[in-house]
């Protein structure tokens, strides 16, 4: 049987899938061979990776047509919360109306937390609220003082916990493509808005003496081949603001730690017209590149480091890229 966990590589190649899967795309306009940059990945995340194009009730309809009507039980890897986790805790999350904020903010609340939610998708983000009432939402742009000064007053006095998780991707320009423009843009978001919530929240982490920060760095953080130069050295530059703060603040009870993702299935923005060369360039890397992973095991290992079980881990990029940074 092939289910929704089944790579899709593997449902292209089955007697039965396989022409199912050919029948879907045909009638896109489209043939297998533009499945081959995610033929690891599994059927289900098509769902994510499509952005809203591609709805679950296609995936169910392809696993039941596939297995003559019977829907096989899901074998992918379970998230596990843990009740009480974040209970009398308030914890800003950026980027929370999709992807691995949207994850990371919905898993909190379920452990306990007050949450946060911050995003310049307000309609997003208010759909989210409405099917989690832990939330505070809050539309801001992190990029400007108008919107950090909301996020502080939704917050409140206390803020026990932050997880810089927006960020926008770069289109694999190298420098001599790169415009001004782009490498603006991309730190604004990627680097001056990270550093704008440290700050913003330290304050009342310093009254309080304790205090959790998560920033979200990327496999790009970690080496050349990843993306395009801004979002690369946007990236690097998340680690060097990680890393100070947890060496200056350590002392007074507030761990700062990174996250390095590798590919997930997220709504995170991309360009509409990548550059050739640089996909040309780092395509052969990304060919090494591991099953793509789903929001909600970013999420586990972000609330890791934001919970008291990562109490003793300070200072440290943590990849969760399925073995990305061994090779």
């Amino acid at each position: 049987m092939i289910t929704a966990d089944t790579p899709i590589g593997e449902w292209v190649a089955h007697p039965e899938g396989g022409p199912l899967i050919r029948a879907l795309l045909a009638g896109a306009g489209f043939d297998e061979t533009v499945l081959a940059p995610i033929s690891q990945v599994p059927l289900g995340q098509l769902v994510a990776l499509s952005q809203g194009k591609l709805g679950q009730d296609v995936v169910d309809d392809l696993v039941a047509r596939a297995n003559g009507g019977v829907v096989p039980a899901a074998t992918g890897t379970r998230e596990r919360t843990v009740p009480g986790r974040f209970e009398g805790r308030t914890v800003v999350v950026t980027g929370a109306a999709s992807g691995i904020g949207r994850a990371t903010a919905s898993r909190i609340a379920r452990e306990g937390g007050r949450v946060v939610a911050v995003d310049v998708s307000a309609g997003r983000l208010d759909e989210f609220a409405a099917e989690t009432p832990e939330l505070v939402p809050v539309s801001a742009d992190i990029t400007g003082t108008a919107g950090i000064e909301r996020i502080l007053a939704a917050a409140g006095t206390r803020i026990d916990g932050l997880a810089n998780v927006a960020g926008i991707a770069d289109d694999f320009s190298p420098a001599h493509e790169v415009t001004d423009e782009l490498w603006r843009r991309v730190f604004a978001v990627n680097v001056d808005g990270t550093l704008a919530l440290i700050r913003a929240v330290l304050p009342a982490m310093l009254e309080a003496g304790a205090g959790s920060i998560v920033n979200i760095a990327s496999e790009a953080a970690l080496r050349g081949s990843a993306a395009g130069i801004a979002y690369t050295a946007s990236k690097h530059a998340v680690v060097g603001i990680t890393r100070n703060c947890a060496v200056m603040y350590g002392p007074h009870g507030i761990r700062v730690n990174a996250v390095a993702p590798g590919g997930v299935a997220t709504g995170i923005g991309q360009s509409a017209s990548p550059s050739a060369f640089g996909q040309g360039r780092l395509g052969a890397f990304f060919g090494l590149m591991p099953p793509i992973a789903t929001a909600e095991q970013l999420a586990a290992s972000i609330t890791f480091l934001l919970s008291d079980d990562g109490a003793n881990v300070n200072g440290v990029v943590l990849p969760s890229d399925g073995g990305w940074s061994a090779q």
